[in-house]
């Protein structure tokens, strides 16, 4: 079995008006490809295997062929293409689900790059202890209050985020809580989603800002 790998060279494939989330392809390693997102650590992925979104869909003469947001790329070893997150018009953002039918999506909060889970069920957005320090935001200074998790209930602190971008969505002054302990991800809760129209299709989910 032969392993390929090179340096990451970033190549700019940003989808119109989107909010791109990068994907590169860091090596090879027999039947699979090793991929990388937002930066993240390389992640082996089988042909027709779906990662984030993203679709892997061919192998072959050194370089894969994914499925990115509806369209498909060829990447090369040290390549980065675009995200699963495009651009349909102003205010308007089309999301692709995983192989479970999950949703995720990159974004900002307050201009800082943030991985989101988009969650109906989740009130208001939740940020992790380790997210909220890299933004800039402190759990001491919001109010507290208890939240309902998987694990029982937990005390989180209740913060209002100057700005959300999601693609070419943004919104202000939208509250959201922070959790003392680090989270897998934020959760893209109903105080973004009340905003949207949300259109689900197959696999693909449309957000158009309502107000």
């Amino acid at each position: 079995m032969k392993w390929y790998f090179m340096p990451l060279l970033v190549l700019s494939l940003w989808a119109p008006g989107g909010m791109a989330q990068e994907v590169g392809l860091a090596g090879l390693l027999g039947s699979k490809a090793l991929l990388t997102i937002d930066g993240g650590e390389p992640q082996a992925v089988r042909v027709g295997e779906v990662v984030d979104g993203i679709k892997l869909l061919a192998i072959q003469d050194g370089q894969v062929v994914v499925e990115i947001g509806g369209r498909k790329r060829s990447l090369r070893v040290g390549q980065q293409g675009v995200s699963n997150v495009s651009g349909d018009g102003p205010g308007r953002v089309i999301l692709k689900a995983d192989n479970v039918g999950h949703f995720y999506t990159t974004g900002t909060i307050n201009g800082v790059s943030v991985r989101f889970l988009v969650d109906t069920g989740a009130t208001l957005i939740s940020l992790g202890a380790s997210d909220a320090k890299r933004i800039g935001l402190d759990f001491n200074t919001g109010a507290k209050a208890l939240s309902n998790t998987a694990n029982g209930q937990t005390v989180v602190s209740k913060v209002q985020l100057d700005s959300i971008r999601i693609g070419n969505i943004t919104l202000k002054n939208i509250d959201a809580v922070i959790h003392q302990t680090d989270m897998p991800m934020a959760l893209l809760g109903m105080s973004f989603l009340n905003r949207m129209e949300m259109l689900r299709d197959g696999d693909t989910m449309t957000l158009t800002k309502r107000f």
